[in-house]
């Protein structure tokens, strides 16, 4: 079922065991759009931690009373790595909380979450090849956070269409699938819905994310959902 991301954010995690907290943001790969890892706020349990959890420890969503319920025990959680906050996601990190979860590493494909041929594992590989294995090692450049695109501007290959307001994931593979976009004045400030396979890049340098589609597809659309990418 899609949901709204901001719909989610102030869900109670649920451990076996008790309540670990509330979601507070989502981390995901801006190539493969996969929800790498939930950001849990634990308030007064353990203060000043940033926990993250995977979408692999989710059981279920209880929506109507805003829970979601995760595989894990409250002292799984409290025994895992740490990582502090404001800090980006190392590799290292990645590879112990990995390890310490039993989760495979994404960049070495991950068939759990269907994602055997996934992008992140050429992007990882071609970067060791290209020299730059300690910037690669220390974190990697294709996590963003939810909170941090809102509000990127939307560029269509002439000209700019609005900005983010939203994303949109899939809670049965927890991927983002599309993006909501508030579009500017020369569209009436009208809201459409971006498919992210019509994303070429996305740029954390000028906050844009570059979209495959002219101003005049947008303008053609129905009812302002744009249509996925033709794959030939």
């Amino acid at each position: 079922m899609l949901q709204h991301v901001k719909n989610l954010y102030g869900y109670k995690l649920s451990a076996s065991d008790g309540e670990i907290g509330r979601l507070e943001d989502f981390f995901f790969d801006d190539q493969s759009w996969n929800i790498r890892y939930l950001e849990v706020e634990t308030g007064t349990w353990l203060i000043g931690r940033k926990v993250l959890i995977s979408p692999h420890s989710i059981h279920r969503l209880d929506q109507e009373n805003q829970v979601l319920i995760i595989n894990l025990t409250r002292k799984q959680i409290e025994d895992s790595p740490s990582i502090e906050r404001d800090h980006p996601v190392s590799r290292q990190f990645e590879t112990e909380h990995s390890t310490y979860y039993g989760w495979p590493n994404y960049w070495e494909g991950d068939p759990i979450l269907g994602l055997g041929g996934n992008p992140a594992q050429a992007v990882y590989t071609s970067t060791l090849q290209r020299g730059n294995e300690e910037e690669s090692l220390r974190y990697d450049t294709h996590l963003r956070s939810a909170l941090d695109v809102d509000g990127y501007e939307i560029e269509a290959t002439d000209g700019t269409v609005g900005h983010v307001s939203e994303l949109v994931v899939d809670d049965k593979d927890w991927a983002v699938k599309e993006l909501v976009v508030e579009t500017g004045h020369w569209y009436a400030g009208k809201e459409i819905r971006i498919p992210v396979d019509q994303v070429t890049s996305v740029s954390c340098f000028d906050s844009k994310i570059h979209v495959a589609l002219m101003m005049e597809d947008i303008e053609q659309t129905g009812e302002h959902d744009v249509p996925h990418a033709h794959h030939h």
